[in-house]
């Protein structure tokens, strides 16, 4: 404020107590009055909106002679007017301000200014937690064979079963089965082959051990 009536004023002594004899002979006094709310401001960007406030002073303003002083003060009152963010009172003051400031009532303006506060964005610190290793998905592969009997004759029909799995199937008129999607051979577990009242079991390891497709000879009775 005192920036602002150096613009207006010159080199007139500028005063921020309380309207007093001195600054009644010479200069203008800045008396803040009081403080009040103002209207929220938006933000313009991606920060936080500032904080605003209102803040009142009475003006008056002395010089060497009454006819200076009444034309210096009003220029700061035109002064004020062209301001936007200006709020210019031209209202009376009431008495009993003047007699709370001890001093005798004179020519005065009160003026509301605004008052804003810029703020920082907070600071958000960010956890960073260590990643978790996504264990790799198994792939999966087809288990093909064909359940012959004596003679290597192609047995149709034959129950073919992956117990740990819950898969079954059947062999074709060939003879021949197929699972299209298990794991790896090595974690299947046992296989099992049912044909005419007959069972064979082949273990994991004899599985892992033969090459695809599997050639499971089943021992049946002759008839």
């Amino acid at each position: 404020m005192k920036a602002w009536v150096g613009r207006i004023a010159g080199d007139v002594p500028v005063f921020l107590g309380v309207p007093d004899r001195e600054s009644l002979v010479r200069g203008v006094c800045l008396y803040l009055l009081e403080l009040g709310p103002a209207p929220p401001l938006r933000s313009g960007g991606a920060g936080r909106a500032p904080l605003q406030i209102s803040v009142c002073y009475l003006i008056t303003a002395g010089a060497e002679s009454p006819e200076r002083a009444h034309r210096l003060l009003g220029e700061l009152v035109f002064a004020a007017m062209e301001e936007a963010d200006f709020e210019v009172e031209l209202t009376p003051v009431p008495t009993t301000v003047w007699a709370g400031l001890r001093t005798a009532p004179r020519p005065c303006f009160r003026l509301r200014v605004p008052v804003r506060r810029e703020r920082a964005m907070p600071v958000i610190h960010r956890v960073l937690f260590p990643a978790t290793p996504q264990p790799t998905p198994t792939p999966a592969e087809a288990l093909l064979g064909c359940v012959v009997g004596p003679g290597d004759v192609p047995i149709p029909g034959a129950l073919v079963e992956l117990p740990t799995l819950k898969l079954t199937t059947r062999t074709d008129a060939k003879g021949c089965f197929r699972f299209p999607r298990v794991p790896p051979v090595a974690t299947l577990g046992r296989l099992e082959v049912r044909a005419r009242g007959e069972l064979l079991e082949l273990g994991q390891e004899v599985l892992a051990a033969e090459p695809q497709p599997l050639l499971i000879r089943l021992p049946l009775k002759e008839e």
